[in-house]
């Protein structure tokens, strides 16, 4: 491989629904990037024309950098001037308008869920499978854009943690229950008298989302060439349960999983203390180090004191014990809104401009 050259200057990137929660952490999380400079900021037709400052109800806990807050809302249209473009769109809308913007030469990172199961798109999370970024040269849009995914915020906390367990001992199947918190529902999320003093025990389509992106993720890049590549889903079987509860950031999810091989508790905590990937080893500005952190305390990880380890990047993994049905279970805790969203994004764009994907 090429050795890669950081840009000499920054370039420029658009961020689509910038007004919403997830786009608002783009905004943060762009702002002194060493590589990207945000340059275009889209929103609804509500906000068309008004600068984003005015625009943006502003929910996160650092100031809204000044030079975003002086852009201008566009539409979400293609030919915007920035070929890198990151969408926080909603899934209802980003299937169409992230294709056409791919077929106008833009490389469209979405933290939808529109694209991330089409076969010739890549469902990434870098450190695990940077190889499927090889399923994008057979999108052939006209102009050489493409489209890349990052996975469900749930997902991500889960397969960052039971990557390397799978790649040192195979998974035969996985049981989650997650803890999801409010910021992973957006703006304007639920109803403080829905979730206050409660869990909701149901999140539309989350379920699904996780069972089917894990096997992805965790499958094989096969095929001969461009023309041919393809993911062969991994045969792990997944169960999953999501509740809604009351806290602010971070999902918290409590896993039961059987190996093909037989571990020991050293063995997989080796797995997991050790893991690292492409980000790491190329020192991408977003990459985590290290990717995953063991606990040992017998009530770690909890959101308040553990999701912004890393910047917010890092996975949180404690009670990694026995499970007297399974084999093995543990508790991770992820993110939601950096790793599980935005800055999961914008590590998969890094990794693609170290891979060349963006001229």
């Amino acid at each position: 491989m090429t050795p890669f050259t950081p840009p000499k200057t920054p370039i420029p990137v658009a961020v689509l629904g910038a007004t919403g929660s997830v786009g608002q952490r783009f905004v943060q999380l762009l702002d002194g990037h060493p590589w990207l400079e945000l340059a275009v900021v889209t929103g609804s037709e509500r906000s068309l024309g008004r600068p984003y400052g005015e625009a943006a109800r502003w929910i996160l806990d650092t100031p809204m950098p000044a030079a975003a807050a002086a852009l201008t809302v566009r539409e979400t249209a293609p030919g915007l001037p920035a070929p890198l473009v990151f969408s926080a769109l909603g899934g209802d809308v980003a299937g169409p308008l992230e294709r056409d913007l791919a077929q106008a030469g833009h490389l469209v990172v979405s933290n939808a869920s529109a694209h991330r199961m089409d076969a010739d798109v890549p469902l990434l999370v870098p450190e695990v499978n940077a190889d499927h970024l090889a399923l994008a040269a057979a999108q052939r849009f006209a102009a050489g854009g493409a489209i890349l995914t990052n996975p469900n915020c749930s997902t991500i906390g889960l397969v960052s943690a039971l990557a390397p367990i799978h790649r040192a001992f195979g998974l035969d199947a996985v049981l989650v229950t997650t803890l999801q918190a409010v910021s992973g529902a957006g703006l304007p999320g639920v109803a403080s008298l829905a979730i206050l003093d409660n869990v909701i025990p149901f999140i539309g389509g989350e379920e699904e989302k996780l069972e089917s992106e894990l096997r992805k993720i965790l499958g094989r890049l096969a095929g001969a060439g461009p023309d041919d590549y393809r993911v062969e889903p991994a045969s792990i079987t997944v169960s999953a349960q999501c509740t809604r509860v009351p806290v602010s950031d971070g999902h918290t999810e409590c896993v039961s999983f059987r190996l093909r091989k037989e571990a020991s508790l050293r063995g997989l905590r080796r797995a997991l203390a050790e893991h690292e990937g492409e980000p790491q080893r190329l020192r991408l500005p977003s990459a985590p180090r290290p990717a995953v952190v063991v606990l040992d305390d017998a009530d770690r990880p909890q959101p308040r004191l553990d999701r912004g380890r890393g910047g917010g990047m890092t996975t949180t993994v404690g009670r990694l014990r026995p499970c007297p049905v399974l084999g093995w279970k543990l508790v991770l805790l992820s993110h939601n809104t950096v790793r599980g969203a935005a800055g999961g994004a914008l590590l998969v764009a890094e990794l693609a401009l170290a891979r060349g994907l963006l001229s």
